[in-house]
């Protein structure tokens, strides 16, 4: 698809994932045990054929600067076009203490020049914060035969965001003809937005034109909702699994919906495949005395223990006599001898010492930080 170009926002964030976001970004917290989301999103994109791609960063991106690099492993290091990086600019004066950008609008007029540049004759903007497989070439395709402005995805599916969202009301037809923010109340017909969006090139610097003059920063407030009667807006009504990690009661959650074969197979469908950086380990072993069940588990793990309903990422140790059950267990981290882990998610390279157990709750699971012992 050699005329659709790809804008990634990979500065959401929230507070609510507590340690899983301590030094990265919502878009590079890692999920499924080998992704980081972000590659969901940018997955979807290349997919559908999209070669060029710029990612907006805001904050805490050194994380994600180190598993996008060159974008090698999602075919886009190329001499022209391919994957661009581009990284937060301040703006005079400041809010809740923060120099960065305030929304979407002004993200895109902190790279206007680089929008100006752009070969394609239409643009796909998305958040990295979704775990979703997308068909964007359908999406796009839709939205040439439909005439829209702008074609906004959505979903029945609700997010469970954790900050105001856009809810669409659709006809028939499936033009907007309502747009409200914040929940969706009593309105059961009500579809949310996935903050994806297609619209020609010319669309969109005409729109980071008029938000620029005027001081406007918000996508959803200052163009959809105050536009909706002066565009034409089509929606694409996505019934497929959609994610979106605000919580670390989210993120547990969402996690152990892997071990689901039906989600599985909406998440990774054939002639989709969600591409990561390739880390070239062994097969994973499994000891003679092991046990593990219902498990999702990558390669290169070490299993002597007890694993039950859990995810498993790439180098984890499960020592001979240690049990981890209802668990998420990222890159590298060790469960010793005697270690018990139930209703947890450990961040890279955390160490379970020998004897030692944590257990938290379906409904709270407990959080370990990144390279802690505990």
């Amino acid at each position: 698809m050699n005329n659709l170009h790809g804008i990634l926002f990979a500065y959401s964030a929230t507070r609510r994932l507590k340690e899983l976001s301590e030094h990265r970004t919502a878009s590079s917290v890692p999920f499924g045990g080998r992704y980081r989301v972000i590659d969901f999103m940018l997955s979807s994109m290349v997919n559908a054929g999209v070669r060029d791609i710029g990612v907006i960063m805001r904050e805490n991106y050194q994380s994600l600067l180190d598993h996008l690099g060159s974008g090698r492993d999602w075919d886009l290091s190329r001499k022209r076009g391919g994957l661009r990086l581009l990284p937060p600019f301040c703006y005079t004066g400041t809010q809740r203490g923060e120099n960065y950008f305030r929304g979407r609008m002004e993200a895109l007029g902190g790279v206007s020049s680089y929008i100006s540049r752009i070969r394609q004759g239409y643009v796909v903007l998305a958040d990295g914060d979704i775990v979703v497989n997308l068909p964007f070439d359908h999406v796009f395709s839709e939205h040439l035969r439909s005439g829209a402005d702008i074609t906004c995805l959505c979903t029945k599916n609700f997010l469970e965001s954790d900050y105001t969202e856009a809810f669409y009301t659709l006809n028939s037809k499936n033009r907007i003809t309502d747009i409200v923010s914040g929940k969706a109340g009593d309105n059961s017909d009500a579809y949310e937005s996935m903050n994806a969006y297609i619209m020609s090139k010319q669309m969109l610097e005409n729109l980071v034109s008029h938000c620029a003059a005027r001081n406007l920063h918000h996508f959803n407030q200052d163009v959809l909702q105050a536009m909706k009667d002066e565009l034409l807006l089509y929606a694409y009504p996505f019934d497929g699994y959609c994610a979106r990690l605000t919580s670390v009661g989210a993120y547990y959650k969402h996690s152990l919906d892997l071990l689901d074969p039906d989600i599985r197979a909406q998440l990774f469908p054939r002639g989709r495949p969600i591409l990561t950086k390739v880390r070239d380990d062994a097969s994973t072993y499994c000891g003679q005395d092991s046990v593990v069940r219902n498990s999702f588990v990558a390669d290169g793990c070490f299993i002597e223990g007890h694993v039950e309903n859990s995810v498993i990422f790439r180098g984890v140790k499960v020592h001979a006599g240690a049990v981890v059950q209802n668990s998420i267990l990222m890159q590298d981290t060790v469960v010793r001898k005697g270690g018990k882990l139930s209703y947890s998610v450990a961040d890279k390279n955390v160490t379970v010492s020998e004897n030692h157990m944590l257990m938290g709750h379906s409904t709270y699971p407990i959080a370990i930080s990144k390279g802690a012992v505990v």
